[in-house]
């Protein structure tokens, strides 16, 4: 498999376990009445997240490009690779939330104590940092698989949750495909994934973020109680993985949907 690939992948999985554990995020900031703070020291990760998909975009263009001057007509069986990544990652990450969620909320209560971000990165650094990071991983008990909201839970977000993953997860890729389908146009086709993904993220702060958000505020003023929170934070994640199995089927029919407005405009 080419170099660039597997960056693509390596980078694949670091994006989408900072997007998974960012549901764990909330529940950080109800445990310790520290919302913006558990945020902020997310920002962190996100920032890597960033770096990573800054450099996704390009190495699969150059791989595409490599492929079109030696007149190589490629499948899919690389998108699809990463797209499983994705999948992979996300469970991965499900897995890990609950020994995330007690580092994050160790790193929140220390932030009031040096409250410097590089000072904390640094003791995090430190051989005692890892020791205690050490400690608190673990196998997730039983009980956090448990995904049976007791709550009321509206089903258009879970449903909505799952096409909007799906449509971000495939969105960059199909548009990238679609260089293999409109050669001459790639250019035009690989701009235009923000189409794709601006429907998607529309839906996400229209609708998702608020929703989860109301919750995180009604769980911190004692409105909603925390252990239904916890359940609908699984079933999100639940939905995100069903979201980048999804992808899987929205690959190639975005990739021809872009072909064809690149064509149009």
């Amino acid at each position: 498999m080419p170099t660039q690939i597997i960056i693509v992948i390596i980078l694949t999985f670091i994006i989408h376990c900072i997007g998974t554990l960012a549901y764990s995020v909330r529940l950080v900031g109800t445990r310790t009445k520290k919302i913006a703070i558990s945020f902020a020291l997310f920002n962190v990760m996100v920032l890597i997240a960033r770096t990573s998909n800054a450099f996704q975009a390009p190495l699969l263009a150059k791989w595409i490009e490599n492929n079109l001057s030696n007149q190589i007509n490629r499948g899919t069986f690389e998108f699809r690779v990463i797209l499983f990544t994705a999948t992979i990652a996300t469970i991965f990450s499900a897995f890990l939330i609950p020994s995330f969620q007690r580092i994050l909320a160790k790193a929140v209560n220390n932030f009031s104590i040096h409250k410097s971000i590089p000072n904390l990165i640094s003791k995090s650094l430190s051989v005692n940092g890892f020791r205690k990071v050490k400690e608190e991983l673990s196998f997730p008990n039983k009980t956090n698989f448990d995904i049976v909201p007791r709550a009321k839970f509206p089903l258009k977000i879970f449903i909505l949750n799952t096409i909007v993953v799906s449509i971000l997860t495939a969105g960059v890729l199909s548009s990238l495909y679609a260089g293999f389908i409109i050669p001459e146009l790639r250019t035009t086709a690989n701009s235009l994934s923000s189409i794709v993904n601006g429907m998607a993220t529309i839906l996400l702060f229209l609708i998702i973020d608020p929703f989860l958000s109301l919750l995180t505020d009604e769980v911190v003023e004692g409105k909603y109680q925390e252990s239904d929170f916890i359940t609908i934070i699984r079933v999100m994640v639940l939905s995100r993985i069903l979201g980048t199995l999804l992808a899987q089927f929205f690959l190639v029919p975005f990739a021809y949907l872009i072909a064809w407005i690149a064509g149009i405009i």
